[in-house]
């Protein structure tokens, strides 16, 4: 199938841009925000990319499938992740509808996936700066859930996000099926990915 962002008539060479939001710095590599960096690490570790310094973040070119992807992972912080994304865009000449956004969603419960073109930003400060950085909403986005603090969990949600994985979450699991998601969204296309992990 088709996808409405692989279009003979774009000048871009590249087909997806795919960003994984987070923080840079070790202290972060395992929060739950950072979710959307473990992803495009282990796309690039699925298919041979190795990061290097561009676009005030970390990038890697890949094919998944005969398609070439760009795996873009900002180091501005999470609020101001737009910059990095507009200015990776803007050298791929990639419209917003060709850029994945995949980030921590806590109104969905830890491991549960959405993949969407467009919707609210709910909240999360990497949404709304990528929002406001390409003067659109629309752009595909891959929720991965990450929950809430439990019952008489007294964290507020800030700090509940900005905390590492817990081991019974199995972060691993996690990181895996959001990687086979992004595939599926780049070889069979949105419905199909749609129909298959939401």
């Amino acid at each position: 199938m088709k996808l409405p962002w692989r279009r003979g008539d774009t000048a871009s060479s590249l087909d997806l841009l795919v960003v994984g939001l987070g923080n840079p710095g070790r202290e972060y590599e395992r929060n739950r925000h950072n979710v959307g960096h473990m992803v495009a690490d282990e796309l690039a570790r699925r298919h041979g990319g190795s990061f290097r310094g561009k676009f005030n973040g970390q990038l890697a070119d890949v094919r998944i499938d005969g398609h070439r992807v760009a795996l873009l992972k900002p180091e501005t912080y999470m609020n101001e992740s737009g910059r990095s994304v507009r200015a990776a865009a803007d050298f791929f000449k990639v419209e917003p509808r060709a850029v994945l956004v995949v980030h921590d969603e806590s109104d969905l419960e830890p491991g549960r996936l959405q993949v969407r073109l467009g919707g609210g930003l709910a909240g999360h400060n990497g949404l709304r700066s990528v929002a406001q950085y390409l003067g659109t909403q629309d752009f595909l986005r891959l929720r991965v859930g990450v929950g809430r603090p439990g019952r008489g969990d007294p964290r507020p949600l800030a700090d509940y996000v900005l905390a590492d994985f817990e081991p019974h979450e199995d972060s691993g699991a996690i990181v895996a099926r959001a990687a086979d998601a992004v595939e599926a969204l780049g070889d069979e296309g949105l419905e199909a990915a749609q129909r298959a992990f939401n």
